[in-house]
Protein backbone atom coordinates (compact mmCIF):
# COMPACT_ATOMS: atom_id res chain seq x y z
CA UNK A 1 0.00 0.00 0.00
CA UNK A 2 1.26 3.45 -0.87
CA UNK A 3 1.86 5.58 2.26
CA UNK A 4 -0.47 8.58 2.65
CA UNK A 5 -1.69 8.39 -0.97
CA UNK A 6 -5.10 9.83 -1.82
CA UNK A 7 -7.33 8.28 -4.45
CA UNK A 8 -6.41 11.11 -6.82
CA UNK A 9 -2.70 10.36 -6.26
CA UNK A 10 -3.23 6.70 -7.05
CA UNK A 11 -5.21 7.38 -10.22
CA UNK A 12 -2.61 9.88 -11.40
CA UNK A 13 0.27 7.45 -10.77
CA UNK A 14 -1.54 4.63 -12.58
CA UNK A 15 -2.33 6.92 -15.54
CA UNK A 16 1.33 7.97 -15.73
CA UNK A 17 2.56 4.39 -15.56
CA UNK A 18 4.24 4.89 -12.18
CA UNK A 19 2.42 1.96 -10.55
CA UNK A 20 0.89 -1.24 -11.88
CA UNK A 21 -2.81 -2.09 -12.04
CA UNK A 22 -2.36 -4.55 -9.15
CA UNK A 23 -0.65 -1.91 -6.98
CA UNK A 24 -3.42 0.58 -7.69
CA UNK A 25 -6.15 -1.95 -6.94
CA UNK A 26 -4.49 -3.06 -3.71
CA UNK A 27 -4.26 0.51 -2.44
CA UNK A 28 -7.72 1.60 -3.56
CA UNK A 29 -9.29 -1.42 -1.94
CA UNK A 30 -8.18 -0.12 1.43
CA UNK A 31 -9.08 -3.34 3.20
CA UNK A 32 -5.73 -5.02 3.67
CA UNK A 33 -5.10 -6.34 7.17
CA UNK A 34 -1.63 -7.17 8.46
CA UNK A 35 -1.19 -9.61 11.35
CA UNK A 36 1.29 -8.82 14.12
CA UNK A 37 2.41 -12.03 15.85
CA UNK A 38 -1.13 -13.00 16.78
CA UNK A 39 -1.63 -9.91 18.99
CA UNK A 40 -3.01 -7.33 16.55
CA UNK A 41 -4.55 -6.84 13.13
CA UNK A 42 -3.16 -3.68 11.52
CA UNK A 43 -5.74 -1.78 9.46
CA UNK A 44 -3.54 -0.58 6.62
CA UNK A 45 -6.36 1.06 4.67
CA UNK A 46 -8.08 3.26 7.22
CA UNK A 47 -6.73 6.53 5.83
CA UNK A 48 -7.98 5.61 2.35
CA UNK A 49 -11.43 4.48 3.52
CA UNK A 50 -12.12 6.93 6.34
CA UNK A 51 -9.80 9.87 5.75
CA UNK A 52 -8.25 9.57 9.19
CA UNK A 53 -4.99 8.05 10.44
CA UNK A 54 -4.73 4.76 12.26
CA UNK A 55 -4.27 5.62 15.94
CA UNK A 56 -2.78 3.13 18.40
CA UNK A 57 -3.94 3.39 22.01
CA UNK A 58 -0.96 2.67 24.27
CA UNK A 59 -3.03 2.42 27.44
CA UNK A 60 -3.52 -1.23 28.38
CA UNK A 61 -0.78 -2.48 26.05
CA UNK A 62 2.60 -3.85 27.13
CA UNK A 63 5.38 -1.51 25.93
CA UNK A 64 6.88 -4.20 23.66
CA UNK A 65 3.52 -4.92 22.03
CA UNK A 66 2.83 -1.21 21.58
CA UNK A 67 6.21 -0.63 19.92
CA UNK A 68 5.74 -3.58 17.58
CA UNK A 69 2.29 -2.40 16.49
CA UNK A 70 3.46 1.18 15.95
CA UNK A 71 6.45 0.14 13.86
CA UNK A 72 4.32 -2.17 11.73
CA UNK A 73 1.77 0.59 11.19
CA UNK A 74 4.30 3.24 10.17
CA UNK A 75 5.83 0.76 7.73
CA UNK A 76 2.41 0.12 6.17
CA UNK A 77 1.09 3.69 6.12
CA UNK A 78 4.14 5.95 6.35
CA UNK A 79 2.74 7.72 9.41
CA UNK A 80 0.93 6.76 12.60
CA UNK A 81 -0.07 8.16 15.99
CA UNK A 82 0.09 6.59 19.44
CA UNK A 83 -2.05 8.01 22.25
CA UNK A 84 -2.05 7.77 26.06
CA UNK A 85 1.63 6.88 26.06
CA UNK A 86 3.58 6.34 29.28
CA UNK A 87 7.32 6.90 29.80
CA UNK A 88 7.76 3.11 29.55
CA UNK A 89 6.01 3.04 26.18
CA UNK A 90 8.20 5.88 24.93
CA UNK A 91 11.45 4.34 26.14
CA UNK A 92 10.67 0.99 24.51
CA UNK A 93 9.60 2.60 21.24
CA UNK A 94 12.67 4.85 21.16
CA UNK A 95 14.99 1.88 21.75
CA UNK A 96 13.50 -0.03 18.81
CA UNK A 97 13.23 2.88 16.39
CA UNK A 98 14.83 2.18 12.98
CA UNK A 99 17.07 4.91 11.53
CA UNK A 100 14.60 5.67 8.72
CA UNK A 101 11.67 6.39 11.08
CA UNK A 102 11.20 9.76 12.76
CA UNK A 103 9.60 10.05 16.20
CA UNK A 104 7.89 13.15 17.57
CA UNK A 105 6.72 13.17 21.19
CA UNK A 106 3.79 15.49 21.94
CA UNK A 107 4.08 15.59 25.71
CA UNK A 108 1.06 17.81 26.36
CA UNK A 109 -1.14 15.45 24.34
CA UNK A 110 0.43 12.30 25.85
CA UNK A 111 1.00 11.18 22.29
CA UNK A 112 3.71 10.18 19.84
CA UNK A 113 3.91 10.43 16.05
CA UNK A 114 6.00 8.14 13.85
CA UNK A 115 6.72 8.97 10.22
CA UNK A 116 8.98 7.78 7.43
CA UNK A 117 9.38 11.13 5.67
CA UNK A 118 9.95 14.82 6.25
CA UNK A 119 6.80 16.00 4.48
CA UNK A 120 4.29 17.78 6.75
CA UNK A 121 0.67 16.67 6.77
CA UNK A 122 -0.99 18.49 3.84
CA UNK A 123 -3.77 20.91 4.71
CA UNK A 124 -7.14 19.67 3.49
CA UNK A 125 -9.09 22.77 4.42
CA UNK A 126 -11.19 23.73 7.39
CA UNK A 127 -10.43 25.27 10.77
CA UNK A 128 -11.07 23.67 14.16
CA UNK A 129 -11.25 25.80 17.31
CA UNK A 130 -10.48 24.08 20.62
CA UNK A 131 -11.28 25.57 24.02
CA UNK A 132 -10.89 24.33 27.57
CA UNK A 133 -12.62 25.41 30.74
CA UNK A 134 -9.49 24.96 32.88
CA UNK A 135 -5.85 24.00 32.65
CA UNK A 136 -6.64 20.49 33.92
CA UNK A 137 -8.52 19.91 30.65
CA UNK A 138 -5.58 20.71 28.39
CA UNK A 139 -4.26 17.15 27.93
CA UNK A 140 -7.58 16.02 26.44
CA UNK A 141 -7.76 19.17 24.30
CA UNK A 142 -4.21 18.63 23.01
CA UNK A 143 -5.12 15.09 21.96
CA UNK A 144 -8.04 16.51 19.97
CA UNK A 145 -5.75 19.14 18.46
CA UNK A 146 -3.18 16.56 17.39
CA UNK A 147 -5.76 14.40 15.62
CA UNK A 148 -7.38 17.34 13.85
CA UNK A 149 -3.95 18.47 12.63
CA UNK A 150 -3.11 14.94 11.49
CA UNK A 151 -6.29 15.06 9.42
CA UNK A 152 -5.14 18.24 7.69
CA UNK A 153 -7.00 20.98 9.58
CA UNK A 154 -5.81 24.32 10.85
CA UNK A 155 -6.32 24.38 14.63
CA UNK A 156 -6.73 27.41 16.87
CA UNK A 157 -6.88 27.15 20.66
CA UNK A 158 -7.98 29.10 23.72
CA UNK A 159 -7.36 27.44 27.07
CA UNK A 160 -8.54 28.23 30.61
CA UNK A 161 -11.62 30.27 29.69
CA UNK A 162 -14.23 28.55 31.88
CA UNK A 163 -17.18 29.79 33.88
CA UNK A 164 -15.16 30.52 37.03
CA UNK A 165 -14.11 33.67 35.14
CA UNK A 166 -16.50 33.77 32.21
CA UNK A 167 -15.28 37.20 31.07
CA UNK A 168 -12.15 35.41 29.79
CA UNK A 169 -14.23 33.61 27.17
CA UNK A 170 -15.49 36.60 25.23
CA UNK A 171 -12.13 38.04 24.23
CA UNK A 172 -10.87 34.54 23.36
CA UNK A 173 -13.81 33.88 21.04
CA UNK A 174 -12.95 36.89 18.86
CA UNK A 175 -10.01 35.04 17.31
CA UNK A 176 -11.93 31.76 17.03
CA UNK A 177 -15.21 32.89 15.45
CA UNK A 178 -14.08 32.10 11.85
CA UNK A 179 -13.64 28.40 12.77
CA UNK A 180 -15.82 25.79 11.07
CA UNK A 181 -16.35 23.74 14.23
CA UNK A 182 -15.66 24.13 17.96
CA UNK A 183 -14.37 21.49 20.38
CA UNK A 184 -14.94 22.47 24.01
CA UNK A 185 -13.40 20.41 26.83
CA UNK A 186 -14.61 20.86 30.40
CA UNK A 187 -14.54 18.90 33.64
CA UNK A 188 -16.30 19.36 36.97
CA UNK A 189 -19.82 20.66 36.14
CA UNK A 190 -19.03 20.84 32.40
CA UNK A 191 -20.88 24.08 31.63
CA UNK A 192 -18.62 25.69 29.04
CA UNK A 193 -19.70 23.77 25.87
CA UNK A 194 -23.33 24.79 26.31
CA UNK A 195 -22.34 28.44 26.73
CA UNK A 196 -20.15 28.38 23.62
CA UNK A 197 -22.93 26.68 21.65
CA UNK A 198 -25.20 29.59 22.57
CA UNK A 199 -22.70 32.13 21.22
CA UNK A 200 -21.48 30.74 17.88
CA UNK A 201 -23.20 29.73 14.64
CA UNK A 202 -21.13 26.62 13.91
CA UNK A 203 -21.23 23.06 15.33
CA UNK A 204 -19.96 22.56 18.88
CA UNK A 205 -18.61 19.27 20.24
CA UNK A 206 -18.54 18.95 24.02
CA UNK A 207 -15.84 16.82 25.64
CA UNK A 208 -16.42 15.94 29.30
CA UNK A 209 -13.12 15.62 31.15
CA UNK A 210 -12.47 13.40 34.17
CA UNK A 211 -11.55 16.25 36.49
CA UNK A 212 -13.66 16.86 39.58
CA UNK A 213 -14.16 14.69 42.64
CA UNK A 214 -16.79 13.53 45.11
CA UNK A 215 -20.37 12.97 43.97
CA UNK A 216 -20.47 12.36 40.17
CA UNK A 217 -16.78 13.17 39.91
CA UNK A 218 -14.44 11.75 37.28
CA UNK A 219 -16.32 13.45 34.44
CA UNK A 220 -19.78 12.03 35.20
CA UNK A 221 -21.31 15.37 36.19
CA UNK A 222 -19.74 17.05 33.15
CA UNK A 223 -21.14 14.38 30.83
CA UNK A 224 -24.63 14.62 32.35
CA UNK A 225 -24.56 18.42 32.13
CA UNK A 226 -23.58 18.41 28.46
CA UNK A 227 -26.23 15.82 27.59
CA UNK A 228 -28.85 18.01 29.28
CA UNK A 229 -27.72 21.24 27.60
CA UNK A 230 -30.49 23.48 26.29
CA UNK A 231 -28.24 24.82 23.52
CA UNK A 232 -27.47 22.54 20.57
CA UNK A 233 -24.23 20.54 20.78
CA UNK A 234 -22.88 17.06 20.19
CA UNK A 235 -21.19 15.23 23.07
CA UNK A 236 -18.48 12.56 23.04
CA UNK A 237 -17.43 10.22 25.81
CA UNK A 238 -15.42 11.24 28.88
CA UNK A 239 -11.81 12.17 27.97
CA UNK A 240 -12.44 11.23 24.31
CA UNK A 241 -10.07 13.78 22.78
CA UNK A 242 -9.32 11.54 19.80
CA UNK A 243 -12.99 11.13 18.92
CA UNK A 244 -13.69 14.85 19.27
CA UNK A 245 -10.69 15.83 17.13
CA UNK A 246 -11.49 13.33 14.37
CA UNK A 247 -15.19 14.23 14.30
CA UNK A 248 -14.37 17.95 14.23
CA UNK A 249 -11.96 17.45 11.32
CA UNK A 250 -14.61 15.59 9.32
CA UNK A 251 -17.03 18.48 9.88
CA UNK A 252 -14.37 21.06 9.03
CA UNK A 253 -13.58 19.31 5.75
CA UNK A 254 -17.20 19.75 4.72
CA UNK A 255 -17.41 16.27 3.26
CA UNK A 256 -14.39 16.72 0.99
CA UNK A 257 -12.23 13.62 0.52
CA UNK A 258 -9.54 15.27 -1.67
Amino acid sequence: MLPNATIRDILRMYRNGEISEDEAADTLEGLRIEMIDGIARIDAGRSIRCGMPEVVLAEGKEPEAFAEIMLAQVKAAGRCVGTRVSPEHLDTLRARLPPDVRMEHREAARAVILSTGDEPVPLRGGTVAILTAGTSDIAVAEEAKLIAEEMGCEVRTAYDVGVAGIHRLFSALKDLIPADVFVVAAGREGTLPAIVAGLVDHPVIGVPVSTGYGYMGGGEAALASMLQACSVLAVVNIDAGFTAGAFAAQIAHGGSRE
